[in-house]
């Protein structure tokens, strides 16, 4: 079937007569008809009934209704997507991030990327690792920035950078006047965790000693809730680099003898082929730009 005849049809559809319709169209009603004609022998049966009063559809016609309008719906959006592509306009760069991955360099690579091809848009979606996963496989995501494990055979995994952990703390906090806290000094303070902290663990087994005492108080799957906590001078909280507000509210520190950092990739999906646009947001991504410290 072709696209005309679908139009003619859901014309007919709507001013439920041929006459009026092939105005709306702006074609003869002779074609209009023939085009209906065609359309019915492809169907393998009659769409309208037609009377003095106009038509309307036959059982055939309401059956085929709501497909036809889904093929003219998904047709011009191809074509409005097809167009802003080629002109590089309104096809944003989609990228999925593994949730307590931190926006702040994302933002920054997102900001310089910009400058240098300002037509570019994006689309930043934060979820689960599981979901992220499946959406590079469906085509919802160009990448995927985790510090996860995906598998070999199905996702190619670039390295972006490497990251440490810090200790923050609300400006007002008396370790906020420190650069660097060892962890007997956290000794004794209150700690907000994260469930998927990846130092959750080494601070538990460090509190195991004795005299090692960190009181682990509230804890959330929301960082944004976290923070409010230490910002209301609630407790400190252990954080990668790159997940720490750019605030005067709070004070980060590094924390002596602990060699912990984690590893950020960008994920693709083997299967779908990578846009230039994207392979040059990754490489802004993956710049060694120093991380800028938080302090009052």
């Amino acid at each position: 079937m072709e696209m005309n005849q679908i139009r003619y049809f859901l014309a007919v559809y709507e001013h439920r007569n041929f006459t009026h319709a092939a105005q709306a169209m702006n074609v003869s009603q002779p074609s209009l008809t023939t085009a209906i004609g065609k359309l019915e022998q492809r169907l393998g049966g009659k769409l309208f009934l037609r009377d003095r009063a106009g038509c309307s559809l036959t059982p055939l016609g309401t059956v085929v209704l709501p497909y036809l309008k889904e093929v003219l719906k998904q047709s011009q959006k191809a074509m409005v997507d097809a167009k802003r592509y080629v002109r590089l306009e309104g096809i944003p760069i989609s990228i999925g991030v593994s949730e307590g991955i931190g926006l702040v360099r994302i933002a920054d690579a997102i900001a310089r990327h910009q400058l240098r091809a300002p037509e570019i848009n994006f689309e930043i979606i934060v979820d689960k690792q599981r979901a992220l996963l499946s959406g590079l496989r469906e085509g919802r995501f160009d990448i995927g920035i985790t510090n996860s494990d995906a598998a070999s055979d199905l996702y190619q995994a670039e390295p972006m950078y490497s990251e440490s952990y810090r200790v923050v703390v609300s400006a007002t906090h008396p370790l906020s006047q420190r650069r660097t806290v060892g962890l007997d000094v956290l000794a004794g303070n209150d700690m907000l965790t994260k469930a998927d902290c990846e130092m959750r663990e080494a601070l538990f087994a460090f509190s195991a000693d004795p005299g090692n005492t960190i009181n682990f108080t509230h804890r959330s799957n929301r960082t944004d809730l976290l923070l409010e906590l230490v910002r209301l001078g609630r407790g400190f909280l252990v954080l990668p680099e790159t997940a720490i507000p750019r605030s005067k509210e709070f004070a980060s520190l590094t924390i002596e003898g602990v060699d912990f950092e984690r590893h950020v990739v960008a994920l693709r999906y083997l299967h779908q082929p990578t846009r230039p646009e994207v392979r040059g947001f990754t490489q802004e991504l993956a710049r060694d730009k120093p991380f800028v410290e938080h302090w009052m």
